[in-house]
């Protein structure tokens, strides 16, 4: 017997079960297929939940959640400090890094976190638990699928090994760089990788933090001719983790704990938790979908972490597809909505990616020299020089808000002209934000007594399309989509009605 659901979400990483918050949130029920039974602690991946993806777990009421399970509070520290070792002499450094300083600032609901992907992957899942309108299938995996006219069937192995047959209206694949889905549509990844080794270790080292002479910082960039690299704290006991950078497996595999103690400076006690050798890819999916098919997250692109823009980027997919999926399947948007995703998030997947490349174009290894590791004054002589080059070349890897808050999906055919994006974020009191005013869908915002509410309440009613009326005075009316994008404003051509079936994908 085949089962029957709307939505199958193949992946339950961070960004699959993303999607299935996104579809409940818009009341849309799902199944999540995912191998891992458990949450792996011990490869943290990404560290920095940006600002935007924290006003998208706002939304969803998880951003005090989040909070609450990162073992560094978001107070704790914006600063990367460039070093020629943790317990060596500081170079310079860069404060308030990856939005970490947002908080009560009007730029943003929500101020950036620093917390262990695993960990903001348990809160998504404790969520799920307790949701209705989601199943989470761990030891399960998708290994084939089937897509026609009217559906998509997918063929399952349950966790004893016995094959399944799910059917769903739309199938998300969520399924990470080997994605089986992207396969199955025949999408293909476009791009490169750099073929510099780095080394990945967690290490336990009780009493280190008491001996960094640099005060708490979210990065610790080691500026060392023969030991480059990065450092940082995953909580406030004796947990870390670093980055040997230019260092190939087998010379890491073959010394770990004399990895850590190059990058620290000093033949420090500490136990070796996990390690993993990667390198950099910058590769973008070719196309995002099919018919009833869809990729998100590493499916559909990977970039390099130096930014901290991979995890958030594909939490904006999942939040983006999930609405207009919600849309299709309640009936209040046609199937024609469905490719403006692809349209919206494709560039800004391409735009990640290339900021990551600059980002990774000039880092430890070559910022590193010499002198900086010999006398103090061969330090003093080089240390003004190395300084300039770090504020020059790794600022903007640092100050991105731009990329974070302020892309756009201006030029999109569900957009006017002159919108798309995000709907600028203001107080309204101590901890009231004007997006906990917005609706699950369409949100209409604006003067009480504009002329065009009631035509616009009428042109929803007609279609269908959940419109929920804000009365602000001070602001132009404006219609914020689910995403909270601005649609329209009434600075743009067209009536209540166009604007509403072009915001949900009617052809023109």
């Amino acid at each position: 017997m085949t089962e029957a659901i709307p939505v199958l979400v193949a992946g339950g990483g961070p960004v699959g079960l993303a999607v299935a918050l996104e579809l409940a949130h818009q009341g849309i029920r799902s199944v999540v297929i995912e191998p891992r039974e458990e949450v792996s602690w011990l490869r943290p991946r990404a560290k920095t939940t940006s600002a935007r993806t924290m006003e998208l777990f706002r939304r969803w009421g998880l951003a005090e959640q989040v909070r609450a399970r990162a073992a560094l509070p978001v107070g704790w520290s914006d600063r990367a400090v460039f070093t020629t070792g943790l317990l060596g002499r500081e170079i310079t450094h860069i404060d308030h890094c990856f939005g970490l300083d947002l908080t009560g600032d009007h730029r943003a609901a929500e101020p950036g976190q620093q917390i262990p992907q695993p960990a903001v992957e348990q809160v998504l899942r404790d969520t799920i638990s307790g949701s209705p309108l989601v199943t989470l299938r761990t030891g399960w995996r998708v290994v084939d699928l089937t897509e026609d006219e009217h559906g998509v069937t997918a063929a399952v192995i349950d966790p004893h090994g016995q094959a399944q047959r799910i059917r769903a209206e739309f199938l998300v694949g969520a399924d990470g760089a080997t994605s089986t889905v992207r396969a199955a549509i025949g999408a293909r990844y476009e791009g490169s990788a750099d073929e510099r080794p780095n080394y990945n270790i967690v290490f336990r080292s009780p009493g280190l933090a008491d001996r960094v002479p640099h005060g708490p910082a979210v990065h610790y960039w080691v500026l060392h001719p023969t030991h480059p690299g990065m450092l940082g704290r995953l909580d406030l006991a004796d947990t870390w983790w670093c980055i040997a950078q230019n260092l190939p497996q087998q010379a890491g595999d073959a010394d770990p704990l004399g990895v850590v103690r190059g990058l620290v400076g000093a033949d420090i006690p500490a136990e070796i938790l996990a390690t993993d050798p990667w390198k950099a890819k910058l590769l973008l999916a070719d196309r995002y979908h099919s018919d009833r098919v869809f990729l998100a997250g590493d499916a559909a692109h990977l970039n390099p972490p130096w930014g901290g823009h991979g995890f958030n980027t594909g939490i904006g997919d999942a939040v983006n597809l999930g609405w207009k999926l919600a849309a299709v399947l309640r009936g209040w948007a046609p199937r024609s909505l469905l490719p403006s995703y692809q349209d919206e998030r494709r560039p800004i997947a391409a735009r990640t990616i290339a900021e990551a490349a600059r980002n990774m174009s000039i880092l430890a290894p070559e910022l590193s020299d010499a002198r900086l590791t010999g006398t103090d004054a061969e330090f003093a002589a080089v240390r003004a020089r190395v300084a300039e080059a770090v504020h020059r070349d790794k600022s903007g890897e640092f100050h991105s808000l731009d990329l974070v808050l302020d892309y756009t999906y201006q030029g999109s055919p569900l957009v006017g002209a002159r919108s798309g994006a995000r709907l600028p974020h203001h107080w309204l009191g101590p901890g009231e934000s004007l997006y906990d005013l917005l609706g699950p869908g369409f949100t209409l915002l604006g003067p009480a007594q504009h002329p065009l509410i009631g035509p616009f309440t009428d042109a929803a009613a007609e279609h269908r399309i959940p419109l929920h009326v804000v009365a602000r005075s001070g602001h132009r009316l404006t219609l914020i989509r689910p995403d909270q994008h601005v649609a329209w404003t009434d600075t743009e051509p067209g009536t209540p009605r166009e604007v509403l079936r072009r915001a949900t994908g009617y052809p023109r």
